[in-house]
């Protein structure tokens, strides 16, 4: 048996990151993780740089280069005869930059001392980890704490079961070597619309089923309505109201019937994409005899500073409430080390932002004018287009919007939500000005780059007192 300061369950995303800034705070510490990668060798980075943030933004962008090279190229004076996609080559460059990117997780932990244990872990009692590795070896080992990062796992629907290559979920639909013509989306959330956006450039026709009403329900309505037009416009078939009865395997293909407001409905596709959720990743974590107390989501019940209902055992990532986001995850597990040495670190849920890598993307931070309404909360609104943004017109993506809430009496921003060119990077100074208190005037007074996107957010500050330089302000 060996003893540890700390031992992480879990080398994803949140699980390698509390592992090293343990050990950057002088922590004796271990990470255990059980991944298999594509070629068959352990790896680090679970879920998110193996399956999932990581591979899917490759193919998202090789797949959006191809799209604009075959149709959005000739304005710019720009044809290219006999263009093809590899579409083998376009996964082994995604395979390639999960290799360097896990493989640099490695080298991270050997730079600061961090024990890497290979295999399963399992809490037992008296806060011993027993590691079963993949040749049935088990070894335990003691920790002073532990720290549970255990992820979370594709929710698998009783009437469309994993089949080969032809029913998937995201793992799947980044391993596709050939390009289905006709390929189905069960669920309109981030998964379903990154993926389906991927194999729609190539040339797949694309039906996305969503059994909800709403399209993007926990984004703001403004941005939803902004990103449904441009996705239509685009040739992504997406039904609302749809709710998935049954899924037929045929020789020739899969027949799904669904049924939505105006009763049963059936299509033909030739794969199928289920993306309806994830569920937390707490299966035999814990001998159950310790009783590690999970909710009924099978989640791990924690307090307001991750700490679970046993001693010195703390669960972060999304394997506990909250949203599932790498970044999240990435942030709890920082500060879980910091307190474990006594600090007292500070994580605002209301400034984690919110990403979509579809094009044109979305992305926001705080809250919607619905939550502002339901709370009872006086707001002013301001919006910018890119249609007006220099920099969006002459890179051909001036479509989408910023729209800024801020607080009625004091003026202090409560939301931000952009749908545009490259809003995943522009959220960052929306997180960076709420974090700060600031106020929408605070960063109107601000000096932006020109011509730069930013400039929207700029604008759109700007248009929350109505004066907006380059876009018509709305009476009020």
């Amino acid at each position: 048996m060996s003893d540890f300061d700390v031992i992480v369950i879990g080398g994803g995303p949140g699980g390698y990151v509390a592992a090293i800034r343990c050990a950057q705070l002088g922590l004796k510490t271990a990470c255990v993780e059980e991944w298999i990668n594509k070629q068959g060798k352990p790896a680090l980075g679970g879920t998110c740089l193996n399956v999932g943030c990581i591979p899917s933004k490759a193919l998202l962008e090789s797949s959006e280069r191809y799209e604009e090279i075959a149709h959005y190229n000739a304005d710019h004076g720009i044809t290219v005869a006999g263009l093809n996609i590899d579409v083998p080559q376009m996964i082994a460059r995604k395979d390639k930059i999960v290799q360097q990117l896990t493989g640099g997780i490695a080298q991270l932990f050997q730079a600061n001392g961090v024990t890497w244990l290979q295999g399963r872990g399992k809490l037992l009692a008296g806060n011993q980890v027993q590691v079963t590795g993949q040749d049935g070896a088990v070894s335990t080992h003691a920790g002073k704490n532990i720290i549970i990062a255990t992820g979370s796992t594709s929710i698998e629907l009783p009437i469309a079961k994993w089949l080969d290559e032809r029913i998937v979920d995201s793992t799947g639909a980044l391993d596709w070597e050939t390009i289905p013509k006709r390929l189905g989306v069960i669920g309109a959330g981030v998964i379903g619309l990154e993926m389906g956006s991927v194999w729609r450039r190539l040339g797949a026709e694309v039906v996305v089923l969503e059994a909800l009403d709403d399209f993007l329900a926990a984004a703001d309505r403004d941005l939803a309505k902004a990103a449904a037009l441009q996705f239509k416009k685009q040739g992504l078939d997406i039904r609302l109201s749809s709710k998935v009865a049954a899924v037929e395997v045929g020789e020739s293909g899969l027949t799904v019937t669904y049924n939505d407001k105006n009763g049963e409905q059936k299509i033909e596709v030739d794969r199928l994409i289920v993306a309806v959720g994830r569920k937390a990743n707490t299966r035999d974590i814990a001998d159950a005899a310790i009783g590690l107390q999970v909710d009924e989501r099978g989640r791990v019940v924690v307090d307001g500073h991750l700490k679970t209902n046993l001693p010195n055992v703390y669960a972060i990532g999304d394997c506990v409430q909250g949203p599932m986001l790498a970044h999240k995850a990435s942030e709890e597990g920082i500060v879980v080390a910091e307190q474990i040495v006594g600090q007292k670190p500070h994580l605002d849920y209301n400034h984690i932002p919110w990403i979509i890598y579809t094009h044109p993307e979305i992305a926001w931070v705080g809250k919607t004018e619905a939550d502002l309404k339901t709370a009872g909360v006086e707001y002013r609104t301001g919006s910018f287009s890119f249609a007006a943004n220099g920099r969006a017109k002459a890179m051909s993506q001036d479509v989408g919007l910023v729209k800024v809430l801020a607080d009625a009496k004091t003026d202090r921003l409560l939301g931000v939500h952009m749908v545009g060119p490259m809003v995943s990077e522009l959220i960052g100074q929306a997180v960076i000005a709420m974090e700060c208190e600031s106020s929408a005037e605070d960063v109107a007074r601000m000096v932006f780059g020109h011509p730069t996107l930013s400039e929207s957010v700029h604008e759109a500050m700007l248009s929350v007192d109505g004066r907006a330089l380059h876009a018509v302000n709305r009476k009020r």
